[in-house]
């Protein structure tokens, strides 16, 4: 009975690196559908005002969605090897890494960190009669 306990964890651990690699290529879909349908759409669309400012725009969505994913994915890939404190540090460096583009992905997006509240149309006209 000892025996079949470490066959088990082994192949636990198997499939659990390789749910997180199909998560991982997921992501990576995501990232790639999302570039070729943002371009399909900005190639079909007439040349008008902001074209440009809309194609980033879905490309950003795109990578946002795509590195969600992808950190979920290096979540279960480190509970599939065996956890170390080398291990924990490799995965929060990459959390880091991934948070930061994704935050500076929505500064680029919507004009605000992610952090600060949208400002509602009544405020900002608030905002521009404001006296200084």
């Amino acid at each position: 009975m000892s025996t079949d306990l470490p066959n088990l964890e082994a192949t636990a651990s198997s499939w659990i690196h390789i749910i997180g690699t199909l998560i991982e290529i997921f992501g990576v879909s995501i990232i790639v559908a999302g570039i070729v349908w943002s371009t399909f759409v900005c190639v079909n669309q007439r040349l008008g005002t902001r074209l440009y400012d809309q194609y980033k725009i879905r490309i950003g969505r795109s990578l946002l969605l795509g590195l969600e994913v992808l950190v979920a994915a290096d979540i279960v890939k480190t509970i599939a090897i065996e956890l170390t404190f080398t291990s924990l540090g490799l995965l929060a460096g990459l959390v880091l890494v991934r948070t930061f583009l994704s935050w500076t992905l929505v500064l680029e997006i919507e004009g605000r960190w992610p952090w600060k509240q949208e400002l509602s149309p009544n405020d900002a006209r608030q905002t521009d009669n404001a006296v200084p």
